[in-house]
């Protein structure tokens, strides 16, 4: 049996703990108790969440776990001697050690990440960055393995390591099974980005929105304004005024962003030529989706899938 211990801090965020149903489901999956799940903190007892209720931990005394996770805090980060000290003796004993968000922080202050490549949130990664610039953070990906080092971007990125952590010990048919007995959707990779162009894209109104879910189905057509707006039961003049009122961007503009968010998934997900997924995505050309991809994101579609490739090779 493998023994998980999750780490709770003060302020605990509640989605380390909807993590930790991942391993549960991963019993049921398997028939058997493979994982052995513990709450734990330094001195035990009950231990605030961020949501302004107390969960109850155990101490750990002198237990021995196969893998230790750092959970989220929002007061991750400022770790005392005697914690740190903990983390540290834990650690060595168990045979890997992960991080959901800011317990990256955690890690990093016990010194168990130096030279290492890690992750945390996008918000919190600067800082992670400034504070131990030892450290190679990756600033977009849901998931980083460096070794028996584990580290994600927390919330939801949360489920998609434990998930990972799953496929490591059990193989890629349970964690698929994992997921979908957790109604998960499909299981993302740790490569793939943690913020999403289509966030900034969501139309208010009805009629754009519309117009904007035809035009995802239909990436690799024509998209025209007049097309647009026939979708969306417009004129091309008013459906043009109501998109730079919702987004500040003329409908070209707006597919374009569309397309790079597909291209940057296929990307991401498969292994089709540059040339494939600009046709897949609906770009006339690979140059065209290079040029967009460079205003949009700063980086050409080659940069970011090399960054994928790194990441994997080195994981």
């Amino acid at each position: 049996m493998l023994t998980i211990g999750v780490l709770a801090i003060p302020e605990l965020k509640l989605m380390s703990l909807s993590a930790m149903a991942v391993f549960q489901v991963a019993n049921n999956v398997a028939g058997e108790p493979v994982y052995d799940l513990h709450l734990i903190s330094e001195a035990g007892g009950p231990v605030q969440t961020n949501a302004g209720f107390a969960v109850m931990t155990e101490s750990p005394g002198e237990a021995a776990f196969d893998t230790l996770i750092v959970g989220a805090s929002t007061g991750a980060g400022a770790g005392s001697p005697i914690l740190l000290a903990f983390v540290c003796r834990v650690a060595e004993q168990a045979r890997r050690v992960a991080s959901f968000c800011r317990g990256s922080f955690v890690l990093a202050e016990a010194g168990l990440l130096a030279g290492r490549r890690v992750t945390a949130h996008w918000r919190d990664n600067a800082e992670l960055a400034a504070r131990f610039p030892d450290l190679r953070v990756e600033t977009d990906q849901l998931y980083v393995r460096d070794g028996a080092i584990w580290t994600s971007a927390g919330m939801t990125a949360s489920i998609d390591m434990a998930l990972a952590l799953v496929e490591d010990d059990l193989g890629p048919g349970a964690a698929r099974e994992v997921a979908r007995r957790m109604l998960l959707d499909r299981r993302r990779s740790g490569g793939q980005p943690q913020a999403s162009s289509l966030l900034d894209l969501e139309p208010k109104s009805d009629r754009v929105q519309r117009a904007f879910a035809f035009a995802r189905g239909h990436l690799r057509e024509p998209l025209s304004v007049a097309r647009l707006a026939e979708a969306a039961h417009l004129s091309p003049r008013q459906f043009n005024r109501a998109v730079q009122a919702e987004f500040g961007l003329s409908p070209a503009k707006v597919i374009e962003r569309l397309r790079a968010d597909a291209a940057r998934v296929l990307l991401v997900r498969s292994r089709h030529s540059l040339d494939v997924v600009a046709t897949e995505s609906g770009f006339a050309d690979r140059e065209r989706m290079r040029r967009a991809f460079l205003r949009i994101y700063g980086q050409t579609p080659q940069g970011i899938r090399q960054g994928l490739l790194r990441a994997r090779y080195a994981a």
